[in-house]
Formats: structure tokens, sequence, C-alpha cells
């Protein structure tokens, strides 16, 4: 296992969790957006009102190339990066990918009224329809962790659970061989 890639919709505690799994394992913590924000100088919500989203996907796909080269790195990706198959691959093929789900209500409780998430402005239906549309490529993941009513440290607990075990798993079927 080179990096531990957090997948997931916005509000399901991706750069949260990372934060603190990053620091039980001693391993650094990245976030995509806050890399792109780095590089660009420009926030999430700037990129997206100034250039659209294309350029934001764009930006993203860079440093999404140049995180899946590294190596100990917990990544927080934004809710649409593995969208893309070029990013997803480049994320899966140095990496244990993790889909931290939760309930719509759940996210719409935690992300609240704030304004710097693009794509949740707009209608209730039109969030749901975007959060519906990305569950198939979420349950892609390795794994899948439920974070709806589950705190920081029981979502980090169960990951490492599920990581140890996957690691187990890999050694046995070594030996298999």
């Amino acid at each position: 296992m080179q990096n531990i890639v957090l997948i997931g919709f916005m509000g399901t505690g991706k750069s949260t969790v990372g934060k603190r799994l990053a620091q039980s394992l001693a391993w650094d913590f990245v976030d995509t957006d806050y890399e792109i924000g780095e590089v660009t100088s420009l926030s999430v919500s700037e990129i997206f009102r100034r250039h659209g989203e294309t350029r934001f996907r764009s930006e993203e796909s860079i440093v999404v190339a140049r995180l899946s080269q590294q190596e100990r790195l917990v990544i927080a990706t934004g809710g649409g990066t593995v969208l893309n198959p070029l990013n997803w691959n480049a994320l899966a093929q140095n990496g244990t990918v993790i889909a931290l789900h939760a309930s719509l209500e759940a996210i719409l409780a935690r992300i609240g009224n704030k304004n710097d998430r693009p794509l949740l402005k707009g209608p209730r239906e039109a969030i749901e329809k975007l959060w519906s549309e990305r569950q198939e490529c979420y349950s892609q993941a390795d794994f899948i962790v439920d974070t709806s009513q589950k705190s920081v440290d029981e979502v980090v607990k169960e990951i490492l659970i599920q990581l140890e075990r996957m690691t187990k798993n890999e050694f046995s079927e070594v030996a298999k061989d």
C-alpha cells in the first residue's frame, strides 16, 4: 500500500478523517482542493466562477498525477475527482481507494449554508441528483465506510481495521501462490 485515497461526496468527512488518519499512520496528509488552491492561488469557488468547471478539472488532474507518484500519503480528493477515469486509475495504481459515504441528510446537515461549494448551490433536487449519480463511481472503491452516524475517531478506527484485514489477505494470497 503506497497511499490511502479518500473519495466520496462533499461533506462525507474526507479532509477531517484524512488528517486524523494521517496522524495515526505518521504519514503526510494532502487535500487535492487545497493543493489546487496553492498552485493557482485561487479558491475552488474562484476557479469555478472565473474559469469554469473544465479549468478546475484540468488543474485537478495535474495535481492528481503529481500526488499519485508519491508514497505514504493520505489523499483527500474532491467529490468529483475520481469521476475522471484517468484520475481514478492514477490514484488506484499507487494506493488503496476508500470511499466515505454519508446519507444526503447527513451531508446537508454538515454543510449547512456554506457557500464555498459551487456544485452544492441550487435546489435540493439538483444536489440529490448529483449525489445519486456519483454513488456508482464511489462504490468501486476498495472498501466503503459510512460516516453518517460515526465520529471521526470511529471512522478512522474502522479504516485501520479494514486496512489491516486487506494487508493480511494480501499476505495470505501471496502464500497460496
